[in-house]
């Protein structure tokens, strides 16, 4: 048994040093000393090079691109932490890789989002700590606990201070997906809320088929949403080139 909160390490690999590094420095902890590395042949080795036994250990990876190195490099130093005898193994991980593939669209679909946390677990995981997931339901794919932080309050802070008179702003989301973060964020900002109707044809490309909301009842269907009255904010946590937010913001500003 650990007191948790003492004896905290704090590691990363090398998905995103520099924002491990910013975490240490608000936490007034040193980034701890281990080495990420691969072999000729591409597999990942890696070594940590001080103590963590009875250690409340935290491992700050984002599974981002590119994802299947970036999480077998988690996968790995959450291993080695485990061996060491850490007395507790957080996975820290900004953005959760595989997210997207949660559920079966069509039949003889993976759910890769699961055989994700599975992986985690397996690894030796006691605790995950993300934010903004694709689905807050993903939780329940772990049996370990989950936080699943949430971007809004940064957000509606920033939006407020940059914007003070936002009587004709929109908030527009560009999925049915993403209303509920929308309909929160639209809510704290007392904004109107608009949805993008969207049909996707094959992965990475979709068409805007209509614009569904307060866009169309208080401007029409482009009106002076187009120019200069109201700015939509496309919130998404989408990571597929901007391609669905360029689309959305196409149909809502047209010419842009």
């Amino acid at each position: 048994m650990i007191s948790h909160g003492k004896n905290v390490k704090v590691f990363c690999a090398n998905a995103n040093r520099p924002f491990a590094e910013g975490v240490c420095r608000k936490l007034w902890l040193p980034l701890g000393d281990c080495t990420v590395t691969t072999f000729a042949d591409g597999e990942v080795s890696v070594t940590i090079n001080e103590t963590v036994r009875g250690s409340d250990v935290f491992l700050v990876q984002s599974t981002c691109k590119p994802v299947n190195n970036n999480l077998m490099e988690l996968l790995i130093m959450i291993d080695a932490c485990k061996r060491a005898s850490a007395g507790r193994i957080t996975a820290v991980i900004p953005y959760f890789g595989y997210a997207r593939q949660d559920r079966k669209a069509k039949g003889r679909d993976p759910i890769s989002a699961k055989l994700v946390a599975n992986m985690i677990e397996a690894a030796g995981a006691d605790r995950v700590l993300t934010m903004d997931l694709h689905a807050s339901q993903i939780q329940g794919f772990f049996d370990i606990p989950v936080d699943n932080l949430l971007g809004n309050p940064i957000f509606v802070k920033y939006y407020m201070d940059k914007f003070p008179d936002h009587e004709d702003m929109v908030v527009v989301s560009p999925d049915v997906g993403s209303v509920a973060r929308s309909r929160t964020f639209a809510n704290k900002m007392g904004m109107g809320l608009a949805i993008v109707d969207k049909r996707r044809e094959k992965a990475n490309q979709c068409e805007v088929m209509n614009i569904i909301g307060d866009a169309v009842r208080r401007y029409g269907r482009y009106g002076r949403l187009s120019v200069q009255r109201s700015q939509g904010d496309l919130r998404d946590r989408r990571r597929d080139r901007g391609l669905r937010l360029r689309n959305a913001r196409r149909s809502v500003r047209p010419g842009q």
